[in-house]
């Protein structure tokens, strides 16, 4: 069996914050092949974004991370500064939640893009790394993209500029794109056409994909899998049918009763909010992170408040586990209808 683009073995990651250590990432493992598409999902804190950074080695000073990342084989943690150089955009590339601020208003789109190759190949002169520039931005919907290579991010508008930076993700064909909430403040429809783009290029250029997302609805249009975070802890795991027809995990089923949908019959579906606040880092106890938003820790008793519940498989077949003393989660958590 090939070895997967990415293999995260026991990732924890911890910030310094006013002389205290905060666990952000705790005992993280999971694998992701080419082609596939995992989703990782969580609400606002619950450790996504920090993961995906880390797999491109762009976090800040004050954070500490041990365990290990190996990407197309070689270990990430432990990569020099010039390795990480060749990584960065040849084997990993990512797509940031706020397309403005990533692209930089003093250059042309073009000139980002040429900047991009270059980076990587300095055998490719100037005219050749702007004709690929303009194939790419023609490759991802751009109108007139050899017109579009001369102008400035503030003359596109939100949808074209996430295009564009698509663009520059992509145009030196990475094993590995993290998107990190790609979508964000974009309409629906330009929504469904950014998504649409991405599996396509996946498809065409065989990669694997990493996208980070609040939101159920997104993940239903684009995962394969589903990493369900809480807390810095993997909560559930599973394919993307295992995640929204069979939940094992409390908080999965509030996440996918939170979700705004549509009936069979048109209906709309009155929506059912997680009780409580996500649980401070710094204040996470032994036990189970989840259990004082948790409609079941009463039940369970104090187990849940004293013993931190490790992943466990749910089925007999597939890769589908959940950390989560319940064996199975009762039928009136009526959230995973």
């Amino acid at each position: 069996m090939p070895e997967p683009v990415l293999r995260i073995e026991d990732l924890s990651i911890s910030f310094t914050l006013g002389g205290q250590d905060v666990d952000v990432v705790r005992g993280l493992s999971f694998d992701l092949a080419a082609g596939r598409t995992l989703a990782v999902v969580g609400e606002s804190g619950s450790g996504k974004t920090v993961t995906g950074r880390s797999i491109m080695r762009l976090l800040p000073p004050a954070a500490h991370a041990t365990g290990s990342i190996r990407l197309a084989g070689r270990e990430v943690l432990t990569a020099d500064e010039r390795e990480l150089q060749r990584l960065r955009g040849a084997d990993v590339a990512m797509v940031f939640q706020d397309s403005l601020s990533a692209l930089s208003p003093y250059l042309s789109i073009g000139a980002q893009i040429v900047q991009a190759v270059r980076l990587h190949d300095r055998s490719v002169s100037r005219r050749a790394a702007l004709a690929r520039a303009v194939e790419m931005l023609e490759r991802v919907g751009i109108p007139d993209p050899a017109g579009a290579a001369g102008r400035y991010p503030h003359e596109f508008s939100g949808g074209m500029r996430q295009r564009a930076v698509i663009a520059i993700a992509l145009v030196n064909r990475p094993a590995l794109l993290i998107a990190d909430e790609p979508t964000t403040a974009l309409d629906v429809t330009v929504q469904a056409q950014i998504l649409a783009l991405l599996r396509g290029l996946q498809e065409e250029y065989g990669m694997a994909m990493m996208l980070i997302s609040h939101d159920f609805g997104v993940v239903a249009k684009a995962a394969d899998d589903v990493l369900v975070m809480y807390a810095g802890r993997e909560a559930e795991y599973g394919t993307l049918r295992d995640i929204f027809h069979a939940p094992a995990h409390p908080y999965t089923a509030g996440l996918r009763a939170a979700t705004p949908r549509l009936d069979a019959g048109g209906d709309r579906v009155r929506l059912r909010a997680i009780p409580g606040a996500p649980t401070s880092l710094r204040d996470a106890g032994a036990g189970c992170a989840f259990a004082p938003r948790c409609a079941f820790a009463a039940e369970l008793g104090e187990r849940c408040l004293v013993e931190r519940p490790l992943p466990t498989m749910r089925g007999a077949d597939g890769d589908h586990r959940a950390a989560c003393h319940l064996d199975r989660l009762p039928v009136r958590q009526e959230a995973s209808r």
